[in-house]
């Protein structure tokens, strides 16, 4: 599969669950912009079976490699980014994983049996970021449950494996000269930011600011019955130079509050 396969693949699946970022693409193409995507995250659990290097695996194969990491002490996750050896236009990818022993009892149960009803050996590895959710249908109590300790945790117990957000590259629209500029043309067109410490996230300083939309709901088919959560969002990222080369990476403190694009209870309050 080629790199511009594999990530129109990924962004078909992920308009289906974000009709939003295909209206706030073509909102941006009306101006006359062409999008091009910045990097594309991905969440899992730090199990074996599914961590960081498992999701990543389907990347590695199409010619990616390791760059950085990245520690969110508050969230109790780890993250890895990664960039294309060749290919500098290519998307990055940062794939995120939650840190499963790091909370209650009760939560790493619900993970650990979740993940067991699955059959991994019958699933390709390069696979699973398409796979979405590959487990029966979710309990909303467990969601709930989940919920109280982590919305990281519970978002991912009934999304799956799927892109969480892509992200426009905002240096290379011809329309818009700054992030600032990015959100109030997305705030006039009646998207709802995510304002969970302040609506650009970062600073010229740190050579990376970012902003995203908050998340589409959905309904969602639970044992108990339908009912509506969040799934995906749309991220926005503007990057500095640094040595005349335009910084790559990411900002741990920054991606922290973009996490919070898919809080259910921010969603609710707006």
């Amino acid at each position: 599969m080629t790199t511009t396969a594999l990530f129109d693949k990924l962004w078909n699946e992920y308009v289906e669950r974000t009709p939003s970022a295909k209206k706030v693409k073509n909102l941006f193409e009306s101006q006359g912009n062409i999008i091009l995507n910045d990097h594309v995250a991905f969440r899992t659990f730090d199990d074996p079976r599914v961590n960081i290097d498992v999701l990543a695996t389907t990347f590695i194969n199409n010619g990616y490699e390791y760059k950085n990491d990245y520690h969110f002490p508050k969230k109790k996750l780890y993250a890895k980014h990664f960039e294309h050896k060749t290919d500098k236009n290519a998307p990055l990818v940062f794939i995120s994983e939650l840190i499963t022993s790091e909370f209650s009892i009760e939560t790493q149960s619900i993970i650990k049996n979740t993940l067991d009803e699955v059959d991994f050996e019958a699933l390709d590895a390069e696979t699973l970021v398409f796979s979405g959710k590959l487990w029966n249908t979710p309990s909303y109590e467990l969601y709930s449950s989940l919920l109280n300790e982590s919305e990281y945790a519970a978002w991912l117990y009934v999304n799956g494996f799927c892109s969480n957000h892509f992200t426009i590259n905002v240096n290379a629209l011809d329309t818009f000269n700054d992030l600032e500029e990015v959100n109030d043309f997305l705030k006039d067109n009646g998207f709802k930011m995510n304002a969970s410490g302040g609506e650009i996230k970062g600073s010229p300083k740190s050579l990376l600011e970012q902003s995203s939309i908050l998340a589409d709901k959905i309904e969602v088919d639970f044992s108990e019955g339908k009912k509506e959560i969040t799934s995906c969002y749309y991220e926005f990222a503007y990057r500095y130079k640094e040595k005349g080369q335009l910084f790559k990476g990411f900002i741990a403190e920054s991606a922290d509050k973009i996490f919070e694009s898919t809080d259910v209870k921010q969603t609710v309050l707006i």
